[in-house]
C-alpha cells in the first residue's frame, strides 16, 4: 500500500497489487474508504461516505489529477 498524499485528513493511497486494473486511487479517513478511477475521473466505490462527501473528495482528485498517475506509472512500470 502506497501513501500517495494526505489531505485535510484523508489519505489518498493505492495497492500495490491492483496493477491489472487501470490506473485508480483510494481514499480512506478512518473506517471510510471509497475509490476513484483516474482516466476520465470517476467515481468508483464507497462505503460509509456520504453524497455530498463523495463530490468533495472527487473534486479533491480532479485537483491532483496529474499527481496521481504520474506516482502510479512510476510504481508500476510496465506492469499497468
Amino acid at each position: 500500500m502506497s501513501t500517495v498524499l494526505q489531505l485535510e485528513g484523508f489519505r489518498f493511497f493505492f495497492y500495490s497489487r491492483e496493477y491489472l486494473e487501470p490506473p485508480h486511487i483510494h481514499v480512506e479517513q478512518g473506517d471510510r474508504t471509497a475509490k476513484f478511477w483516474l482516466n476520465p475521473v470517476r467515481f468508483a466505490t464507497s462505503r460509509r461516505f456520504r453524497p455530498y462527501e463523495l463530490g468533495e473528495l472527487q473534486e479533491m482528485v480532479v485537483v491532483s489529477r496529474q499527481t496521481f498517475p504520474e506516482v502510479w506509472n512510476a510504481h508500476f512500470g510496465d506492469e499497468s
